[in-house]
């Protein structure tokens, strides 16, 4: 049993009135309200949550609930000097979870929302979650986030506060108010059982989360019972909580700052796909026309966004980082990218050689890789060139090589432990319903 299982068993133990223990952060809400509301309305039960999903999550028997989340918080500095204490915040969580206990995993992922396009992005929820059966946090830690959302809605989010009334303008707090929202599982979760507590964060949120477990962590008591950094850095600190590094192609430039795997960390690099690639961009395709107007456009050198789906190998690392905190075996090493100096080497085709190779890349039927050029985000947005019909012909003779060819790679791939069961279906089935190879 976890000692996370443990805090909270013990937590819901001795809970009464309060919404949580003396001293420990306080949860409000469920905040009333939904979609299709109006952010901009004075009343609080005709706004929303900001990029509240649109997906059907009662036909899985999901529910998504947003909470305030309020307390006091240390400041802390990026080398880890503490430069205050007690400071109060307010701020907000969003949860997507299972409604019954019985469809539930046992595993909590708790997301540093990112902030990086100048509001809250939860980078790392997918549908695959449901599937599987996880909960999932996000937790509104940064300053440039809050503010936004304090423009979106003031009606909703007016209240809110992670500067310490303007004294930590560089997100000072926000390491605390992260492991805060862990503390406060018990009265996010209703009664799931909680077994385990993973924290997951994306790019700019795993380098905030390196912060935390190089410096932050060693000072403070453990909440978490694992890490996983997606596609950003990972600590060097060698600590006593399991990691798993999960790293599309553009993220791996030099070869030589390769952290080693270890008995607490696994680091896996993946060919062909991007740092911000194509699931993510179409599931907010709706999130972005409805609560920011537009949908990023992009004007890259090379036709952008990678289709190879990062998002199925993450999804296998987290079921394997479960298990490792459990006291189960490690996730398997994965071979790393292959380089030539400072150069990746490619094939003929231009697609990457070596790292995890999935069947978007090992099967080809377009040019995917993890470099563009351009403005804006182009240079994380990889590119995405579909091979013509005679380049698709010359690769597979008929529709049958090319199904064969994905089922041998996505089986090989589950049995080396980088792809779920599940996933590999859903690409066979993609093959099998494709033209390829028809002509």
């Amino acid at each position: 049993m976890s000692w996370m299982r443990m805090l909270i068993l013990a937590a819901a133990a001795l809970m009464a009135a309060p919404a949580v223990a003396a001293g420990g952060p306080v949860v409000t809400g469920p905040i009333p309200g939904a979609p299709p509301g109006n952010p901009a309305s004075p009343v609080l039960e005709e706004t929303y949550p900001f990029f509240a999903t649109w997906l059907d999550l009662a036909a899985s028997g999901y529910v998504e609930e947003e909470f305030y989340l309020s307390g006091v918080a240390d400041a802390y500095a990026t080398n880890g000097d503490k430069l205050a204490s007690n400071v109060p915040y307010r701020t907000r969580v969003i949860v997507r979870r299972p409604v019954s206990a019985h469809d539930f995993n046992g595993s909590v992922l708790v997301e540093w929302q990112n902030v990086t396009a100048g509001y809250d992005l939860d980078a790392l929820w997918n549908r695959r979650h449901v599937r599987e059966g996880y909960a999932w946090v996000g937790v509104s830690a940064q300053r440039v986030g809050v503010n936004q959302l304090r423009g979106w809605s003031p009606t909703r989010y007016g209240t809110l506060d992670v500067t310490g009334a303007g004294l930590y303008l560089t997100d000072q707090l926000s390491y605390d108010i992260y492991a805060d929202a862990a503390r406060a599982l018990p009265d996010l979760l209703g009664d799931l059982d909680v077994e385990r507590v993973l924290a997951i964060g994306a790019s700019q949120s795993a380098g905030r989360m390196t912060v935390y477990y190089n410096s932050v962590l060693p000072q403070e008591q453990p909440v978490f019972d694992g890490y996983a950094f997606i596609v950003g850095t990972a600590p060097t600190r060698v600590g006593t909580e399991p990691i798993i590094q999960v790293l599309s192609e553009t993220d791996v430039t030099n070869p030589a700052t390769r952290r080693p795997d270890d008995e607490v960390f696994r680091r896996w690099e993946v060919a062909g796909a991007a740092h911000s690639g194509w699931e993510g961009y179409e599931y907010r395709i709706p999130l972005s026309a409805r609560d920011l107007g537009a949908v990023p456009v992009y004007n890259c050198t090379n036709p952008p966004l990678s289709r190879v789906p990062l998002s199925q190998v993450i999804e296998a690392a987290y079921a394997h980082l479960s298990r490792w905190v459990d006291g189960g075996a490690p996730p398997p090493s994965a071979p790393y990218l292959e380089f030539d100096g400072l150069t990746k080497v490619r094939n003929e085709l231009g697609l990457a050689q070596g790292g995890i190779q999935l069947s978007q890349v090992a099967v080809p039927t377009a040019l995917n890789t993890g470099s563009n050029s351009g403005a804006s985000f182009c240079i994380l947005l990889g590119t995405h060139r579909p091979f013509d019909e005679q380049q698709l012909d010359e690769l597979y003779r008929n529709h049958g090589r090319y199904v064969s060819g994905v089922a041998r790679t996505d089986n090989a791939n589950v049995a080396a432990g980088y792809l779920l069961r599940a996933d590999a279906q859903e690409n066979q089935r993609a093959a099998a319903h494709s033209a390829v190879g028809r002509r």
